[in-house]
């Protein structure tokens, strides 16, 4: 399929949990494929490990300690699309899931 234009639309979207951020991808590729709009592709991005330490006890064993970890997933989906198509409203419109961020830039 010919690019008709080049502008584009890119998709960086952001979870704690990495099976919601799959069924966004898909949600958001629906909405695609259903416009008949051009699509790039998903792009992963490297995961961001924030790893917390704790002590145990606060005031006698300084030596025992606790490791947490957050995990940040992402991916970014570049999208290429005509000007008649209204993308930027197709894509605010879609109910993504609430631990879904999302931020949408256009070129």
């Amino acid at each position: 399929m010919e690019i008709k234009s080049n502008q584009k639309i890119r998709v960086r979207l952001e979870s704690f949990n990495h099976e919601l951020l799959n069924t966004s991808i898909q949600k958001i590729s629906e909405i695609i494929r259903d416009t008949g709009v051009y699509k790039a592709g998903v792009a992963s991005l490297p995961t961001d490990k924030r790893i917390y330490c704790v002590l145990r006890s606060p005031h006698v064993n300084k030596d025992s300690r606790e490791h947490f970890e957050i995990r940040t997933y992402k991916r970014i989906i570049e999208i290429y699309y005509d000007a008649s198509v209204n993308i930027f409203d197709l894509l605010v419109k879609s109910d993504l899931p609430p631990g879904v961020f999302y931020r949408i830039c256009i070129s």
